[in-house]
């Protein structure tokens, strides 16, 4: 009987052609663990600086297409989505230092043997272990596929009965023993391996981002993108599943997932200038995109304003809010946090207006966020503010003045 998915699925859908993305992928990258397979992806330079430690064979044996560990921090906890030979992860460990944890998620066996296999190693190097290995679907973060292969191999599935024994025991390790508990990690990022997901997975693959990520979080994946939709022949082609390019995102849609996913602040890091392919005159590039998380919550009216400080005229954010350059614009206290968090996307494009009379939260009234409104500055400063100043607001030298 053929063997059961580990995902939430039941089944693999074959594609038209009458094959299985999952395997092909999944063949290819095993193969790509033994040898090097140098069409897997494009070319990417890293800091020499953190190769220097890594072992020869993970760094021949790396696929990818970006460089996410640029944007990471000491100190970070961070999730690599599909991990592969762990190169990426052991530049990170580098980058996140003792005080920081590195998680790396793939599926395939023969690339985490690997990856593991020099973890003692790099341990010993670094003088501190900060690196993980788990074998999971990147799709489904929360299910732990060693936990379930080992379940399968003491209960296998026979019968159809099996089978939903199986997905139930599947599900209760997702409830009672996550592979990645829900807002764990500080930032999640991936290297050329979101477009190897199944496309009718896609949306779940960013819901789960969006889960693992703590508030304030942020995601920096690099991927490939194309400027229109590939052709049929494209699509069907099981090598160019597996080369990172059938799967690959439109580039508007790919930014547009994050969006809908529940991430804000989404922006293009980097865009290869040159296609890395054209085919049937679509181009194939990478690109690198960040996005944050923490839009949850509710909208509350504190008196605080913002002043958009250009280059436009203005602006309208992914919540609709529109934005003129200049003008205080009256926001709730959420989406003040927001533009005004200085490790945030928006700091640098806005001035913060906060009121003189602080607010208190517990006795803040609802705001209407779907108006575009013009905070007047006695609801900052207060209806009764007198105060009269003809001296003192230090934009002059003392002997310089106006």
């Amino acid at each position: 009987m053929t063997e059961p998915n580990n995902g939430k699925d039941c089944c693999q859908p074959l594609t038209q052609a009458g094959w299985n993305v999952e395997d092909e992928v999944r063949d290819r990258y095993a193969a790509g663990a033994n040898s090097v397979e140098p069409a897997l992806c494009c070319p990417v330079s890293y800091d020499a600086e953190y190769l220097e430690a890594i072992p020869q064979e993970i760094i021949d044996k790396d696929y990818g297409c970006g460089d996410p560990s640029r944007y990471v921090n000491a100190g970070d906890t961070v999730l690599d989505l599909g991990s592969g030979a762990g190169k990426a992860c052991y530049i990170l460990a580098q980058k996140v230092g003792s005080s920081g944890q590195v998680i790396g998620i793939d599926f395939n066996d023969a690339m985490l043997t690997l990856a593991r296999k020099y973890q003692q190693e790099m341990a010993d190097k670094l003088g501190y272990a900060n690196t993980r290995f788990a074998k999971g679907k990147i799709q489904d973060l929360a299910l732990d596929l060693e936990k379930a292969d080992a379940w399968l191999a003491d209960h296998p599935a026979t019968s159809v009965e099996g089978f939903d024994a199986y997905h139930a025991e599947c599900e209760k390790l997702r409830q009672t023993q996550p592979l990645i508990e829900t807002e764990s990690v500080d930032v999640v990022v991936s290297n050329c391996v979101l477009n190897l997901v199944r496309p009718e997975q896609k949306k779940q693959l960013f819901k789960e981002i969006h889960r693992v990520l703590r508030r304030g979080g942020r995601a920096v994946i690099s991927d490939i993108v194309c400027d229109e939709p590939p052709t049929e022949a494209i699509r069907n082609d099981p090598k160019l599943w597996s080369g990172c390019i059938a799967g690959a995102f439109v580039e508007d849609e790919f930014l547009e997932m994050f969006r809908e996913a529940g991430l804000y602040g989404v922006e293009v890091l980097e865009r290869q200038d040159e296609p890395w392919h054209v085919i049937d005159g679509v181009e194939f590039r990478s690109m690198t995109v960040r996005a944050f998380k923490g839009k949850e919550g509710p909208c509350l009216e504190r008196n605080q304003a913002v002043i958009y400080k250009g280059p436009f005229k203005q602006v309208v954010d992914d919540d609709g809010h529109t934005l003129y350059r200049g003008r205080r614009m009256a926001v709730c206290d959420k989406t003040y946090r927001i533009y005004t968090d200085p490790n945030g996307p928006y700091a640098a494009q806005f001035e913060a207006v906060p009121p003189l009379n602080e607010v208190p939260a517990e006795k803040a009234e609802q705001f209407d966020c779907k108006r575009a409104a013009i905070r007047h500055p006695r609801q900052t400063k207060g209806e009764d503010y007198k105060l009269t100043m003809t001296e003192g607001g230090g934009c002059c030298a003392d002997d310089d003045c106006c």
